[in-house]
């Protein structure tokens, strides 16, 4: 077919608000004779299934959708207003289920099925702005799953929500809890986007009680490999801290990681989160106080750090709850209503 067609397919396939294609019976710029031809080549479009949503009244949603294989994954909408413009982030799932297992995390608790095909990245945000009626501005792999046991497939969903949707790459965040080798490769692909590492401890022996993968990844080695992330690329890093009460909250524990961070050949940054409750966990969320005085020793050891704000809470407080909540009593119907 004539260059021209693949952007017409694309279009079709991008289209804002929900009108995407779903089958290429939808590419209604092609002619029938050509759509009967791409359908003997075995050509498939298709979309997952919104199985089930759980909205907050703050805005944010989370989508459970189902895929081709029945898995299912979640995804999350946070829309919010800055600077008088509306933006909707997306936080995506890269795998179904997770291994790591980190102990204060609910995806670890469900179990790990699979990677999750390109596709069924972008079919994510494309689920999102569909729901919300609007263009996501911001992506970041934050959801089920951890990105770099991933890497081929979150390296080409990249690559079209940057192309393709049009999402610039700085508005791309993608995250990890540090698999060894693989920081190297995201550095070797010269992103523009920002990397976030999960770091949730200042020390080796407390980041083993809270991430078991810690063991064979040690923080020393986990560090190093930033600072040559940082070297290569030239972009900041982000570590995120999950603030858990009485754990990892103290202020020792806040002089020990600005003195620890400080110290490294890297520009970091600290994204403070405090804990969400999950359930069959006996973790608690720290104070309002604790959060701000952890940030206030970071920010006096000239260490930037920010506190997320807390969003959907009731609508499952943590990645993996509504999966989870759909194991243990599944959901009758292909397409259930959504519920608010």
């Amino acid at each position: 077919m004539p260059a021209f067609r693949g952007k017409q397919i694309a279009d079709h396939l991008y289209a804002p608000n929900g009108a995407s294609a779903r089958s290429v019976d939808d590419f209604t710029t092609l002619s029938k004779k050509l759509r009967e031809e791409l359908k003997s080549a075995n050509v498939r479009v298709g979309r997952s299934r919104r199985h089930h949503v759980a909205a907050a009244s703050d805005g944010t949603a989370k989508l459970l959708l189902r895929l081709d294989d029945d898995r299912v994954v979640e995804t999350v909408g946070i829309p919010a207003t800055e600077n008088g413009k509306n933006r909707l982030t997306a936080c995506v799932s890269s795998q179904v289920g997770c291994p790591m297992r980190c102990t204060f995390c609910a995806t670890g608790k469900g179990g790990f099925a699979r990677n999750l095909a390109p596709h069924e990245i972008v079919d994510q945000v494309l689920a999102l702005e569909e729901y919300f009626g609007q263009r996501v501005s911001n992506v970041v792999f934050m959801g089920m799953g951890e990105p770099l046991l991933n890497v081929p497939n979150v390296l080409k969903a990249h690559e079209a929500l940057n192309k393709e949707i049009g999402i610039g790459a700085r508005h791309i965040t993608i995250s990890t809890v540090g698999v060894r080798g693989s920081i190297e490769k995201l550095a070797h692909a010269q992103l523009q986007s920002v990397l976030a590492v999960s770091l949730h401890a200042p020390n080796q022996e407390l980041r083993e009680t809270i991430i078991p993968s810690a063991k064979v990844y040690p923080m020393e080695d986990l560090l190093q490999d930033c600072e040559q992330y940082f070297v290569a690329t030239g972009r900041r890093v982000t570590f995120e801290y999950t603030l858990l009460g009485g754990i990892n909250d103290q202020p020792e524990h806040a002089k020990e990681l600005g003195r620890l961070l400080y110290a490294r050949n890297l520009a970091s940054h600290v994204n403070l989160i405090p804990y969400n409750p999950v359930d069959d966990s006996d973790y608690q969320r720290p104070s309002r106080a604790t959060v701000y005085a952890f940030r206030d020793i970071l920010e006096g050891l000239n260490v930037p750090a920010s506190i997320r704000q807390t969003r959907g809470l009731e609508a499952a407080a943590a990645c993996g709850q509504l999966r989870n909540a759909f194991q243990k009593n599944a959901i009758v119907g292909d397409l259930a209503p959504a519920t608010t």
